[in-house]
């Protein structure tokens, strides 16, 4: 019986042996939930820097997007005025041929070249602009003859001194032109009419306007 209750107790497990036991587990436990919390900032921290970074990249290609587009503009502008200019000192030359054509002087060699100049100044965009009948427009016509006519029911072009030219939106010279408004031509003269009429009567007011000068002494 002694042995007996000698086995038992010897098989029964102790409490310390029980605490023993437990406390590598919980010790792992924390030390699992410490690590998780750890890789969880970590992770965090990762994806704002990633963000931070994707940020900074998308700034900088649309910076570059815009100064791509500011180059680009700024070239195309420094080329649409060299060009004008190039164009604006040939518009003396087409006059010239214009009124050649005009008069039947445009023949031969002359009529070569002519024609040429033009064709490569119309591939350059050079476009002329204004015909007699067209509605008078002061951003592209200059007038410079004005008069009265029954036939027009607006300002008209009547006719075309001097054509006008223009390179996309650009004008480069307004088309010189005389300008019909509606009216009788007698309307113009007694207007005229009128003018000199007044101009008259102020001359002659003022001629006969007394004079306020003492007169002369006579015993002198």
């Amino acid at each position: 019986m002694a042995g007996k209750h000698a086995a038992g107790r010897g098989e029964a497990p102790s409490a310390g042996s029980t605490q023993a036991d437990s406390s590598p587990k919980g010790s792992a436990s924390s030390q699992d939930g410490a690590g998780s919390s750890q890789a969880d900032e970590e992770r965090a921290a990762a994806l704002a820097q990633v963000k931070e970074r994707t940020a900074d990249l998308q700034r900088l290609q649309a910076e570059y997007a815009n100064y791509r587009k500011r180059v680009e503009r700024d070239r195309t502008a420094v080329r649409e005025q060299s060009l004008a200019n190039v164009l604006t000192e040939l518009l003396p030359v087409l006059d010239d041929i214009g009124r050649a054509r005009e008069h039947g002087e445009l023949s031969g060699g002359f009529k070569s070249v002519a024609e040429s100049l033009e064709s490569v100044v119309s591939k350059l965009g050079l476009v002329s602009f204004a015909e007699k009948g067209d509605p008078f427009d002061p951003t592209f016509h200059e007038a410079l003859l004005h008069s009265y006519s029954g036939d027009v029911d607006q300002p008209t072009c009547v006719q075309i001194l001097q054509p006008g030219y223009k390179i996309g939106d650009r004008i480069l010279r307004p088309a010189r032109v005389a300008v019909a408004e509606p009216g009788s031509d007698d309307a113009g003269q007694t207007s005229d009419s009128d003018d000199e009429a007044d101009a008259g009567t102020g001359a002659s007011g003022r001629s006969s306007a007394p004079s306020h000068e003492p007169p002369a002494d006579s015993t002198r």
